[in-house]
């Protein structure tokens, strides 16, 4: 699996005065959201900026430097999470620990919305791309595990497939990329109860 340390980091420094690097970034993801990713160019993230493309090269390599550097923003943090609720420190539990990873996703996605939405986008074309989707798989394949054994502990039914529930869990996660706004209705807090809520207690009144 990759891990965070082994994700490029951004090299320290300003870029021309009102860009810095996170910004210059946060600039790159939202364009690669509404123009994606193949169809944008360093370019047109200069003109976007009103910058030279000369001044986006002194501190990322390339467009792929850039975009690895996006899905990290998406990834780490859900690495974090799923990792600390499957390793071998971890208390509690599968059900309480599968829970719980269920509201903290939902916690980082609001926070890091817009790579997440670029992360869930990703098809495979490049190879920064197919080591992400690699991240993605191993994420999967932990959840499922923490599922069947919630199943075993005699939490969970066990006439469904755990994978087929980890997708599901983690499907109305990832929903929230296309309706959540941080000035909506509902703060993460909630979102993340209400979810959790749902998946595992259900919606008949009791």
């Amino acid at each position: 699996m990759t891990t965070a340390d082994s994700v490029p980091q951004m090299r320290r420094g300003r870029g021309r005065p009102g860009y810095d690097q996170a910004a210059v970034l946060r600039t790159a993801v939202e364009l690669f959201n509404r123009r994606g990713y193949d169809a944008t160019s360093v370019g047109d993230l200069a003109k976007e900026l009103g910058l030279t493309k000369s001044a986006i090269y002194h501190h990322f390599a390339s467009k792929d430097d850039l975009l690895r550097l996006a899905l990290a923003d998406a990834l780490d943090e859900l690495t974090e999470v799923v990792s600390e609720a499957v390793g071998d420190a971890a208390e509690g539990g599968a059900y309480d620990r599968l829970r719980e990873v269920v509201r903290r996703s939902v916690e980082v996605l609001v926070a890091h919305q817009p790579a997440v939405t670029l992360l869930l986008r990703v098809r495979g074309n490049t190879p920064v791309e197919v080591e992400a989707l690699k991240r993605r798989r191993w994420l999967d394949e932990q959840l499922a595990g923490l599922v069947r054994a919630a199943v075993a502990e005699g939490a969970l039914r066990d006439d469904l497939p755990p994978e087929l529930v980890s997708r599901l869990l983690f499907g109305m996660v990832n929903s929230l990329v296309e309706w959540y706004r941080p000035d909506g209705a509902f703060d993460a807090p909630a979102v993340a109860a209400a979810l959790a809520a749902t998946a595992f207690d259900g919606l008949l009144r009791r």
